[in-house]
């Protein structure tokens, strides 16, 4: 029990590191090093929106019915790690998507059922989900900060060498996975009904008006996210011209890292958060640091308005947390212990799947959209998204009705 945490946090640590080797820096690799368009960037990001529409949720049933959990998240690394490494390989946009297609479809399932893991680890254990798993969740994005300075400072964002990195990191995390305490099936019985014969159980929680809203606009929130996974290096490496020896050009991963850095802060105030203000409230707050976010993209440069770039790192930590992990907190306290694993398979779905899907294929277009002659408008680009984080905030209050009770305890509902 005393080597319980240690062994979370590293598993942790692994599976964004994993991530965080090429999300960041994987656009403008396609954008210097592949010559691909913004349209085609955007398409190879929602792929993994497209993946995020099934996959978690069919692995999270076939954790949730068959297979032990962390059997499920190691043969998912080992395999997209190879994928990752027959990218590295292709340099025509056809294959290259295709694969990252069936990295996709692998690896964002991983997300949800490393949830998934700690969860049932903490609980077996008798610790308090909510109040442990914070923390145990920080070293993931320290994991992520940490692969995203290592390509930056080894000069290799425009390089192959970050999907080696990452696939060498999988195919560890792969084999750790199977070591760790054994995560097997509810075995619980469940109805006769057409939904529990298709496996989709964790779907029964759209028959509550609030979840269904909940789900909605963390779909949005999931589309938000995608843009600056997408085109955030390639808007600092298009200053190139005007700053060449500015720290934001030269070290993008490092500058965009604060991101991060300010996620493992916001992270640890979520317990606080969500017992005094309730997830609407969180999530509000979330949807405005997006607005911030891109606003102050639109209004900064990595000159003499470095200043506001950095100001739109530390409030990303807010608007990424405040949905993400605190939505995946709130959807185990509403869902049942039987579908735990599909109801953050479908919470997933929402976000890194229709959400990342639509995110990544408009922001694709909208990039395009503002591009003459090869040069990208981001002043436009930037406050179109900020517009569109804008419209969610003023509507969110009004359409999702749930009253918070401070004095309720912050567990899951078994």
């Amino acid at each position: 029990m005393n080597n319980i945490k240690p062994r979370l946090i590293l598993m942790n640590f692994l599976e964004f590191f994993v991530w965080g080797s090429w999300l960041i820096s994987l656009g403008s690799y396609m954008a210097v090093s592949l010559g691909f368009s913004g349209g085609q960037i955007g398409a190879v990001y929602a792929t993994m929106g497209i993946a995020s529409l099934f996959m978690p949720a069919l692995l999270g049933i076939v954790a949730d019915r068959w297979i032990n959990a962390e059997r499920v998240l190691g043969a998912c690394h080992i395999i997209g790690a190879l994928l990752l490494i027959w990218a590295s390989t292709v340099q025509d946009y056809p294959t290259f998507y295709i694969i990252m297609l069936l990295n996709a479809c692998v690896f964002m399932p991983t997300i949800a059922l490393n949830n998934t893991v700690s969860y049932i680890v903490l609980e077996k254990k008798g610790l308090d989900i909510v109040k442990d798993f914070p923390f145990i969740r920080v070293f993931g994005t320290i994991g992520f900060i940490v692969a995203m300075w290592l390509v930056d400072l080894m000069g290799w964002t425009k390089s192959t060498n970050q999907l080696y990195v990452s696939a060498t990191a999988g195919i560890v995390l792969g084999l750790y996975a199977f070591t760790m305490s054994k995560c097997p099936p509810s075995g619980k019985k469940v109805g006769k009904g057409i939904v529990s014969a298709l496996g989709l159980d964790a779907f029964v929680l759209f028959k509550r008006k609030k979840m269904i809203i909940f789900f909605l606009f963390a779909m949005l929130l999931g589309a938000a996210l995608q843009i600056t996974n997408a085109f955030g290096g390639p808007f600092l490496d298009d200053f190139k011209t005007t700053y060449p020896d500015s720290f934001g050009v030269q070290h993008p991963n490092i500058l965009i890292s604060i991101s991060q850095i300010s996620e493992t802060v916001f992270i640890l105030t979520i317990p606080f958060f969500l017992k005094r203000f309730g997830i609407k409230n969180v999530m509000l707050l979330s949807i405005f640091a997006w607005v911030f976010r891109f606003g102050l993209f639109a209004i900064g440069d990595p000159g003499d308005g470095l200043y506001l770039l950095i100001l739109s790192m530390i409030i990303y930590g807010m608007a990424f947390d405040f949905f993400n992990i605190s939505g995946s907190l709130f959807v185990e306290k509403e869902a049942d212990i039987k579908i735990r694993a599909s109801a953050q398979g479908l919470f997933m779905l929402m976000t890194n799947g229709i959400g990342a899907f639509l995110g990544g294929t408009i922001s694709g277009w909208v990039v395009d959209y503002f591009t003459i002659d090869g040069v990208k408008n981001w002043q436009n680009i930037w406050l179109a998204f900020a517009g569109y984080a804008l419209v969610l905030g003023l509507l969110f209050p009004l359409v999702f009705r749930y009253k918070h009770d401070p004095n309720a305890p912050l567990k899951p509902a078994h």
